[in-house]
């Protein structure tokens, strides 16, 4: 017979299973993936615009300025043409022609002698982006902008200069009236600051390109305010009718 006051010992549940060691993170490798993918994507990159020499792969271009169109205020008169080319070095004194692999705008380096030529650099220009900010000298004809281009794009590129080139025909629209290139001094303008021939009649001779209507010269009878462009010397130009 059983002790009716023997105690009963307590019954507690039983003890959790061992738990096995914890992993150490992967943080570290994580990390050393990130980094090694960004080190990758960087000599990608050095490899896509360089080469073994460090010199950037690319080809050269040149693209036209097209004239401004007025807008409110008589803006500027404009740029002379220009255009594109498959080479990036240039001189006063070289000559070149329209390149047929580049068209419709596309030039590129011609001897003069060549019957493809139809223009001389009658100086070099560093590059800008600045709209109106290169000013070639009178007798330009036509504004040439060279760039780099990376890639197989023929559309853009990284400018470097710009080259003001002068017919070899007789036909020069930059010369002072003859109504092309950019606008000097003896030049005409239309009421809208439109450049023109002076033998049109009818129009406004330039008397001088200044900032401000206070310097325009005496017998200035119309200073037109142009609208604001960065880069460009002038903001007046100082008409007579």
């Amino acid at each position: 017979m059983a002790n009716p006051y023997q105690a009963t010992p307590p019954s507690f549940p039983p003890p959790p299973p061992p738990q096995p060691p914890a992993r150490r993170s992967n943080g570290g490798l994580a990390g050393f993936l990130a980094v090694a993918l960004v080190i990758a994507g960087i000599y990608g990159a050095s490899q896509w615009l360089g080469n073994d020499d460090g010199k950037p792969k690319g080809s050269a271009s040149a693209t036209a300025s097209p004239s401004a169109k007025p807008s409110g205020k008589p803006s500027d008169p404009g740029n002379p043409e220009s255009s594109s080319d498959t080479s990036s070095t240039w001189k006063v004194g070289d000559c070149g022609g329209p390149d047929p692999d580049n068209k419709p705008d596309g030039y590129r380096p011609q001897k003069c002698s060549a019957s493809g030529a139809t223009f001389k650099a009658i100086d070099i220009k560093d590059a800008s982006i600045l709209p109106g900010s290169i000013q070639c000298p009178a007798g330009t004809d036509l504004m040439i902008e060279v760039s780099i281009t990376y890639g197989s794009g023929k559309t853009s590129g990284i400018p470097t200069n710009t080259v003001c080139g002068r017919n070899l025909s007789d036909d020069h629209p930059g010369d002072a009236g003859a109504g092309g290139g950019q606008l000097v001094q003896g030049d005409c303008v239309t009421d809208q600051a439109q450049e023109v021939p002076c033998a049109t009649g009818g129009s406004y001779k330039v008397l001088g390109l200044v900032k401000t209507k206070s310097e325009c010269p005496s017998g200035t009878t119309e200073p037109m305010e142009l609208t604001m462009a960065i880069g460009r010397p002038y903001d007046v130009i100082c008409a007579d009718k």
